[in-house]
């Protein structure tokens, strides 16, 4: 970069120069009767490389300045030799011996506030070059001006948008200098950036500036044995150079890690050795678009500027004023001060993204919260919210994919610890015995258990694991989490809102929501109409018309024979209606005297017969067994009669039942397992269980008679498998499980258990919910049609009789019907003479049948 600033310089004598003497700042070139205008101290870090590129841009700022204005400025330059307590005695020097007017630098925070008190103590401006200077800085020393372009703010959108680029990047370790400006500015910054592309910090190591190498090692041996493998970098140069020094020794610049440093620290990488680069392979860092060297050539023109506006030496409270008045384009960027604020220079929006790998460093592209990631810079640029577009990015330990970020294991290969509840209620969920056969004498098995290891065979990774057993309630297990007793839980643990505080949850696993479980009891509803059950409604109104009508045709064929059914209209309707259903009971057929009336009166009676036994035996079978009704229809007739209720000892369900529901506290009583459930529903102990619609379904498997799910389904959550918050696994775990959801797996386990549960008998003679349905219609179809068919055949015949005897028999056709049917009723040899003798016979047929 210093290249580009030689490009910029009009002046070719100011590399010697500046090489030439770091300690003298009178130019050399200027005649001796020359005007000077103003006296300027600058304190740097003459060993580093980024020290000496400032002193240059200072000095081509002086030339530049005489170049165009004829004034000289004499600038004295001092070594802060890293060292903020010289620094501040070297601004005291300036001032007071070389009687500066306004002093450039330093370059870190705990320089710039020692030295910012010296300037302000003696009315002095002081642009430092620093990047994290806090807000209330300029209010505590008023000459403290920024000269730097830096802005916090949008660098850690920067580092934000570069986890985000990875799906799996969910906690971040920050490691960062352990002084105010950290803690007050970036920390936070960096929060709330990460907070809005779902990532959190994970952990914070503060690091003091003088930190000894021991202190280094242990913190870095913690950070290896954690899971987290993403680590952001927020330290001064001197600091992060032997951190990454030991980080190397550690071997935790390998392959899974994942490193990003922020500025100054990133704008300094061009200056460190060959060394220094090969610790640091794979670094990816954010910097600001233009380096400290442009800026401080901006400085020392912004000064000559201010100093230039008057024939005299300002005071300097005036010249402060003349500085923050400045505004013109310098080289990096638009030169205008915040005057109403903390008095900096406007913040830079841009950063450069640049990637440590072999001797150097590469530059990877840009980065803008207005356009995202760009390979470069221009109207015709390609952005992208990805770092696709940046092209290869290698990173620690070369792989050639993104890293993962995080590891199941810890460096020294120990498997997860997952934590079991050992007093589950439901053994069918999850059971732990005493297993000599095992490593640690115990087996783990249930539902819960089988989920959890199916959604394993679909992680693309190993997860190695041991359960543990936990014997105590379900809150004080998920806090086992919060205290690093487990990195994870299975069971029936269910999702309840104030468990969050310690831990996360996968998705559910199981269906959600409470419901009430009661007992049933026989129906006893409607038993004035119960002789009214064995038939539905349409299958009496049938009945009812077939008998009328059967009645009504033996009755008009009958009418002529029997005195007995003739006389008044009201009679004869009495007659009608007592044929149509004293039939169903009793057969009359010696009273009756025309064959066509028997036909109908037979197969009629065919028919009663069958109704009637089929109505006996349903109504018996209905009498037999009962229809059973629930005990309980909502919860509020519980409410109402103070009835007693249970639920799940040590569950979340009476918070829910009192605060919700609300019932009373004294009306819940606590029970430990299905089969207190069963026992105390039976005995009318309690009037209601309210359950989890799992462990509901699992209870409903195994006592499947005598017990029923009534009401609604109340919305809470199911059981899930807990994570420490913001754990790296949550996702990948959920999405394992989305597959078993998707596969069928997990209904083809859930079936398995339900099916494994016996259905017990109940006792005491109870019941059970089967019941006798009534008959409709249908089921007697063909024979209505039957019946139905042959009353209309005989009717019809009678009426073609009837006809005959009116009319004659002039008709050859009229003959041939009349000598059909009557054959087909007096049988097939009648009806077989009765054809052939037509021809001969015709004007001699009678159609009298009373040869039948």
């Amino acid at each position: 970069m210093i290249c580009f600033v030689l490009i910029l310089s009009t002046q070719n004598n100011i590399i010697a120069t500046a090489a030439s003497d770091t300690t003298s700042a009178v130019h050399t070139t200027m005649k001796d009767n020359e005007h000077v205008v103003g006296i300027v101290g600058a304190i740097v870090d003459h060993t580093s490389r980024s020290g000496k590129e400032e002193k240059v841009a200072m000095r081509m700022a002086m030339e530049d300045f005489y170049s165009i204005t004829n004034q000289t400025l004499i600038l004295h330059i001092i070594d802060s030799q890293r060292d903020p307590m010289h620094a501040a005695l070297g601004a005291k020097d300036l001032i007071t011996t070389q009687q500066a007017q306004a002093i450039l630098g330093p370059q870190t925070w705990e320089g710039t506030s020692l030295v910012a008190k010296v300037g302000s103590e003696n009315r002095v401006p002081v642009l430092c070059f620093a990047d994290d200077t806090p807000k209330w800085a300029t209010e505590v020393w008023p000459f403290l001006v920024q000269a730097s372009a830096a802005n916090t703010f949008y660098q850690m959108k920067a580092v934000a948008a570069i986890v985000q680029d990875s799906s799996e990047w969910f906690r971040v370790t920050v490691i960062y200098d352990d002084s105010d400006s950290s803690i007050n500015e970036v920390l936070p910054q960096l929060s709330s950036a990460l907070r809005e592309v779902g990532t959190e910090i994970h952990n914070l190591v503060p690091l003091p500036p003088f930190v000894s190498f021991s202190e280094l090692s242990e913190e870095l041996e913690r950070l290896k044995n954690d899971q987290t493998r993403v680590f952001v970098v927020h330290l001064s140069v001197p600091l992060a150079l032997r951190f990454f020094e030991k980080a190397r020794e550690l071997n935790m610049m390998e392959k899974d890690y994942v490193w990003i440093t922020t500025d100054p620290f990133t704008s300094l990488v061009h200056s460190f050795n060959a060394s220094t680069i090969s610790s640091m392979q794979g670094v990816v860092g954010v910097k600001r678009y233009f380096p400290e060297d442009v800026q401080s050539y901006d400085a020392a023109w912004t000064v000559a500027l201010a100093m230039n506006q008057s024939s005299k030496l300002l005071d300097g409270q005036n010249l402060l004023s003349k500085i923050l008045q400045s505004k013109f384009d310098g080289l990096s960027g638009k030169v205008e001060f915040n005057t109403t604020v903390d008095q900096k220079l406007p913040p830079a929006q841009v950063f450069q993204i640049v990637n440590v790998v072999g001797k150097s460093y590469r530059e990877l592209g840009f980065w803008s919260e207005q356009s995202g990631f760009t390979a470069s810079l221009g109207e015709n640029a390609k952005n992208s919210s990805s770092m696709e577009v940046l092209g290869q990015v290698f990173w620690p330990g070369a792989p050639r994919l993104t890293p993962k970020g995080w590891t199941t294991t810890s460096s020294n290969n120990k498997p997860l610890r997952i934590g079991v509840p050992s007093l589950s209620n439901f053994k069918q969920y999850v059971n732990v015995e005493e297993d000599y056969d095992s490593p640690n004498n115990l087996s783990f098995s249930g539902f819960a258990i089988d989920v959890f290891k199916a959604t394993l065979e679909e992680l693309p990774y190993d997860f190695p694991y041991n359960f543990f057993p936990f014997n105590g309630t379900y809150d004080s297990l998920v806090e086992q989490i919060h205290l690093k007793k487990f990195d994870a839980i299975i069971g029936d643990v269910a999702m309840v809102a104030r468990r969050y505080k310690h831990a996360e949850f996968t998705h559910p696993y199981t269906e959600s929501g409470l419901t009430m479980v009661v007992s049933v009891q026989p129906e006893t509803r409607n038993k004035a109409f119960l002789f009214m059950k064995p038939f539905t409604l349409s299958m009496w109104v049938i009945i009812a018309l077939v008998n009328l009508y059967n009645g009504f045709v033996v009755w008009f064929i009958e009418r002529n024979h029997c005195p007995e059914v003739k006389g008044s209209v009201v009679n004869q309707i009495g007659i009608l209606l007592w044929l149509a259903f004293s039939t169903l009971f009793s057969l009359h057929g010696d009273k009756l005297h025309s064959n066509l009336s028997r036909m109908t009166t037979v197969v009629w009676l065919f028919m009663a017969l069958v109704i009637t036994q089929t109505y006996t035996a349903n109504l018996a079978s209905m009498l037999t067994v009962q229809r059973l009704e629930p005990t309980v229809s909502d919860i509020d007739v519980l409410r109402s009669s103070n009835a007693m209720i249970g639920n799940s000892r040590g569950s979340f369900v009476k918070t829910y039942l009192t605060q919700v529901l609300k019932f009373n506290l004294n009306n819940i009583k606590n029970l430990s397992s299905p089969d207190d459930y069963a026992k105390a529903l039976r005995s009318k102990e309690v009037a209601a269980v309210f359950l989890e619609v799992p462990l509901a379904k699992l209870f409903l498997a195994k006592y499947c008679k005598g017990f029923i799910r009534v009401g609604p389904t109340y919305k809470v959550g199911g059981f899930g498998y807990v994570f420490p918050k913001g754990s790296p696994m949550l996702a990948s775990v959920d999405e394992a499980l989305l597959k078993v959801f998707e596969s069928g797996k997990l209904l083809e386990l859930e079936q398995s258990m339900l099916a494994s549960e016996k259905c017990e008998e109940m006792a005491d003679g109870d019941g059970d919910n089967e019941t006798t349905p009534s008959l409709s219609p249908s089921s007697f179809f063909v024979l209505f049609i039957i019946t139905g068919a042959t009353s209309t055949i005989a009717l019809v015949f009678y009426l073609c009789r009837v006809y005959k005897s009116m009319f004659g028999h002039k008709n050859l056709i009229w003959r041939l019907m009349m000598a059909v049917i009557e054959g087909w009723v007096c049988g097939k040899g009648r009806f077989s003479r009765k054809v052939s003798d037509l021809p001969e016979n015709v004007l001699n047929f009678s159609g009298s049948t009373a040869g039948c």
